[in-house]
């Protein structure tokens, strides 16, 4: 499958920062669009509000006149941090009065990272990376004995 240099280089630092317990979604440097922008938190100027979609007059600018931040437009990013949040649980647009809770939580944060990697798929129009269903699809189709002869070698 062949994917794009954006999508490969957005994918690497999200996946390093999520091992490297660098991925928060509460920070604008290091939430999902703060790590593939390399930790920067200039992206903030393109909305009004974190987690909508609706470009401010500076997101508007960027996005007329073609100008792309690491591969992404303006609407791209915004996209990709609304996916980001919603999946680690938060109400969107976030707002201080939109979560209570502040801690980190690990499988929240897969759950973004998940979200992020399908979304950057579909911008790149390929089939979601992530996404076990087909094999599990596959190995339940299976006979018992291929089946468990298949997860065997797959190890």
């Amino acid at each position: 499958m062949e994917t794009s240099k954006r999508f490969n280089q957005a994918a690497e630092k999200l996946y390093n920062a999520f091992h490297e317990n660098r991925l928060n979604p509460l920070s604008c440097t290091q939430c999902a669009v703060g790590t593939i922008l390399d930790n920067n938190h200039y992206w903030k100027e393109f909305s009004n509000y974190n987690g909508t979609l609706q470009l401010n007059y500076v997101g508007l600018v960027h996005q007329r006149l073609g100008r792309k931040f690491n591969g992404f437009t303006p609407l791209e990013l915004l996209q990709i941090e609304k996916v980001f949040l919603q999946a680690c649980g938060y109400a969107v647009p976030l707002h201080q009065y939109t979560f209570t809770n502040k801690k980190k939580n690990k499988d929240k944060l897969f759950k973004g990272l998940e979200a992020v990697v399908a979304q950057l798929c579909t911008f790149d129009k390929i089939p979601n990376v992530i996404d076990c269903t087909a094999l599990f699809n596959t190995m339940q189709s299976m006979p018992e004995s291929a089946n468990q002869k298949f997860i065997l070698t797959a190890y």
